[in-house]
């Protein structure tokens, strides 16, 4: 085969996608060319199917066309000029850029060198072998009709709107019209004679089409009422006339082009002349709005008003409102409400309409704070009113018990607030009102905070200094400090938790009294859990015991302890009596409560009560539980290492089974087996490696925030505590390939590393404390930083597990030490509800010994 015959075949195959390559780069030129002639095209064509011919005035039409036409001609002129066309090499080069390695470009081509060598026309010929091959796969490119670059501000999207509206919405059969344009004014159309048109086009609210009189076949039709009916006459006057009886006709104008009648109700509309029409017009009704009071109106604690409405209109609701007034007639007219109101503006509020969707049908919650307004607690009533866009109007009443509002359950901050109310109800009140709190304030509760106490003397001032005539300004002053000063009674910062805890007791009461709503009772029951859990913890932090001995309390009577969930039980038994109806148990029930919590005495637990920590003393607690952790963990591991070697030891069998042995399901302090000295992690926490990991990242947590750097103890506490993480690192290691016995030592030198890193902490806290080490607050830190130790005195070994140590065994004030750590901890774990009930009652019973 010759060398020619694959370029020849090539080119062969290459010939249509060349042909479509070329054909889609013509249609690239002319849309970047002439992109402006058929925008206006389309834009001229919509305009007339919209019928924009027949509005122009008689005598635009020919220079109207004229300058349309001219406008047509500058864009052809533009796009002719600018538009180039391909030729076959350029379609070549836009084709073979599409191929990799420009394939129709190496088959032009010729060796430039080695033409005479035999073994390089090999070697070119099969690359041309392999272009042809190539090349014979090649596809023709889409072309690229984007406009961006020529078109910056997307004008060519206005005439593809246009079309794309002329198409849904318009009549192309219109398009006729612009030819139809008399030349002068009352000139006819001769060609044609006499014609006409006419639309009805809906009020705008309804949201119907148009309707075009021309189209309608049908002997009847049906319309809103209201709706503009536009009639229109070409030819001769007189030729066409309109006759109807559904509006009132406007007076004939020779020279008014159109027609407009608003339709006011049903009849007949008919249209005289050449091909003149009769319709029976039916009037489609606009039916009223209607609204209704969606459940009740309820409060929303603490003195919101809120009620939910449904509202519907076949074309949507436009706007509404609620109107609030007194309802005289159910008021309770006694003490100072005996006299007549004053007269008082009615409440309105604005109904909320939906901000999305449409007003048909919808359903709205109004949520308003009425709490300082004269009506809040009274009866009223409740006008709902709508209406929609043709001016229709529905109303309802509704009669209410009481309008939500601030509720007071303090004894003192409600009657403030029904002296307010009198005054707001009559200022002739004011002479009563002033006497009631004078009354209130001349021997004063011990309680009473003494702003308030100075706010009423002021109110009584006001009110006698006027007593003849009280102005609205005095009434609305006096109604203002009633209310801040009720506010301050209710709900005023007190300084003693046990005074909220008091105050929170009295209001639950109160309320129950009152028979309030029951959100009014959750929102007071968690209140008082609040208060309680207040109480309790100022008790915690503020307890202090009477000596330093560990001997037991010797109390004349019996104590009755409690605990945070038996307090819980009883707030929640309380709530359940109250929900029931049983307000006497209730009661009584609150008043046990509240003895219990009076009466209370909290134990301290770990850390004291001595305030709150420094720095340096969370360091050394955080290094002390990390130390237990770690001595926890290396009893685990000395008794897995035990496990390898002895899998029939005693008690070994029933473990596996899920069993503790007998007479070891509890340790000493009540922990699980292979639970630390400090309780740190437990059996069921992950295996060993996962713990000492675990253990590791608290150490390096622990040495980011470590106290005292810059010191050269504090730098020696840092060195020993990465020394101890590495070697907690190296003992993760070894436990996860199972080398325990690695482990164990590595694990020792942590613990190790552990220890003196807290003997260094603890001389660099004395430092900066100014003390010498082993005084003051360092002593007791220095003495958590010896080698750690079991409650009998025993020290751990290289290989973390006990042994006797007659010299190391506790005596004298370190004995005593010892035991007070280890009944704090008892207590401790003794308060927290979590864990499980046997082991709960095993700590109480070794409590019951000290």
């Amino acid at each position: 085969m010759t060398e020619r015959d694959p370029k020849t075949s090539a080119f062969q195959r290459l010939i249509w996608p060349l042909r479509l390559t070329r054909l889609g780069m013509v249609a690239e030129r002319l849309v970047r060319s002439f992109w402006p002639v058929w925008t206006l095209l389309f834009v001229l064509l919509a305009a007339a199917a919209f019928g924009a011919g027949s509005l122009l005035p008689p005598s635009w039409g020919w220079p109207a066309l004229g300058i349309t036409a001219l406008i047509l001609l500058v864009f052809v002129a533009y796009g002719v000029r600018h538009y180039r066309h391909p030729t076959r090499d350029e379609a070549l080069v836009r084709l073979d850029s599409t191929m990799p390695g420009r394939p129709i470009t190496t088959l032009m081509d010729t060796p430039a060198v080695g033409g005479d060598d035999p073994a390089s026309r090999s070697v070119w010929a099969a690359h041309v072998r392999r272009m042809a091959d190539r090349a014979a796969s090649a596809r023709a490119p889409e072309p690229d009709l984007r406009l961006s670059q020529r078109d910056p501000y997307a004008l060519r999207y206005i005439g593809a709107t246009a079309i794309a509206m002329a198409l849904m919405f318009g009549a192309f059969s219109r398009v006729g019209e612009v030819g139809e344009v008399p030349l002068g004014a009352g000139a006819a159309t001769a060609s044609s004679g006499p014609s006409w048109e006419g639309w009805v086009e809906p009020p705008l609210y309804t949201g119907l089409p148009s309707l075009y009189l021309n189209d309608i076949t049908a002997d009847q039709f049906e319309a809103p009422l209201g709706s503009e009916i536009t009639f229109r006459a070409y030819g001769a006057p007189g030729d066409i006339t309109l006759r109807t009886d559904i509006g009132q006709m406007p007076d004939l104008d020779p020279d008014a082009y159109a027609q407009t009648i608003v339709m006011e109700q049903g009849g007949t509309l008919a249209v005289d002349g050449p091909g003149g029409r009769e319709w029976r017009v039916i009037v489609r009704p606009d039916q009223p709005p209607t609204v209704a009071l969606e459940g009740e109106v309820e409060g929303e604690p603490p003195g919101a008003m809120e009620f939910g409405f449904t509202a519907s209109d076949d074309y949507g609701v436009r706007s509404g409102t609620a109107t609030i007034r007194l309802n005289l007639n159910a008021v309770d007219r006694r003490y100072g409400l005996a006299l007549d109101p004053e007269p008082r503006e009615p409440v309105v509020l604005d109904l909320p309409m939906p901000f999305r969707g449409n007003r048909d049908e919808f359903t709205e919650v109004v949520l308003e704070d009425l709490s300082q307004h004269p009506f809040a607690n009274l009866p009223i009533t409740l006008t709902l009113t709508v209406n929609d866009d043709a001016g229709q109007i529905a109303t309802v009443s509704y009669d209410v018990d009481r309008l939500p509002g601030q509720r007071f359950f303090d004894p003192m901050a409600n009657a403030l607030i029904e002296l307010r109310r009198d005054i707001l109800w009559n200022r002739d009140n004011a002479g009563r009102s002033a006497r009631l709190l004078r009354a209130m304030t001349h021997l004063p509760e011990p309680g009473l905070p003494e702003g308030v106490y100075l706010s009423l003397r002021s109110a009584i001032q006001r009110l006698e200094s006027a007593i003849d005539l009280v102005s609205l300004e005095v009434q609305e002053d006096v109604a203002e400090i009633l209310w801040e000063a009720a506010l301050e009674l209710e709900f005023g910062d007190l300084a003693s938790a046990l005074d909220r805890l008091r105050r929170a007791q009295e209001r639950l009461e109160e309320a129950m009294r009152q028979g309030a709503s029951e959100e009014e009772i959750a929102e007071l029951m968690q209140e008082m859990r609040e208060a309680m859990d207040d109480y309790m913890q100022e008790l915690a932090d503020n307890t202090e015991f009477g000596d330093d001995t560990d001997q037991p309390d010797q109390g004349d009577g019996e104590r009755m302890e409690m605990s945070s969930a038996d307090l819980d039980a009883m707030l929640e038994r309380i709530q359940e009596l109250m929900e029931e109806g049983r307000m006497a148990e209730a009661m009584e029930l609150l008043q046990q409560l509240q003895e219990l919590l009076e009466n209370m005495e909290i134990t301290q637990g770990e850390g004291g009560g001595d305030g709150p920590q420094t720095p340096g003393q969370q360091a050394m607690e955080g290094l002390q539980d990390t130390l237990r952790g770690q001595q926890g963990l290396s009893d685990d591991s000395f008794q897995e290492l035990q496990d390898q070697f002895n899998p029939n030891r005693p008690g070994q069998q029933s473990e596996q089974q899920g069993q503790a042995p007998q007479g070891n399901q509890q340790g000493q302090d009540g922990e699980n087996p292979g639970q630390g000295q400090g309780g740190e992690n437990e059996q069921g926490g992950g295996s060993l490696a996962e713990r000492q990991e675990e253990l590791r990242r608290q150490l390096e947590e622990q040495a980011r925030r470590l106290p005292g750097t810059g010191t050269e103890a504090g730098d020696e506490a840092l060195d020993q505590l990465e020394g101890a993480g590495r070697a907690m690192e190296e003992a993760a290691e070894a436990l996860e390939r199972g080398d325990i016995a690695e482990a164990l030592d590595l694990q020792s030198e942590a613990m190790e590393a552990i220890r003196e890193g807290m003997t260094q902490l603890g001389e660099a806290l004395a430092q900066e404390q100014g003390a010498e080490p082993g005084q003051g607050q360092a002593e007791g830190n220095m003495a958590e930083s010896r080698p750690l130790q079991d409650p009998l005195g025993r020290q751990a070994g290289n290989n973390g597990a006990f042994g006797s140590d007659e010299e190391g065994s506790i005596g004298g004030e370190e004995a005593r030490r010892r035991a007070r750590e280890l009944l704090d901890l008892l207590r401790d774990r003794a308060a927290e509800q979590g864990r499980p009930e046997i082991e709960l009652d095993y700590l109480r019973r070794l409590l019951d010994q000290f």
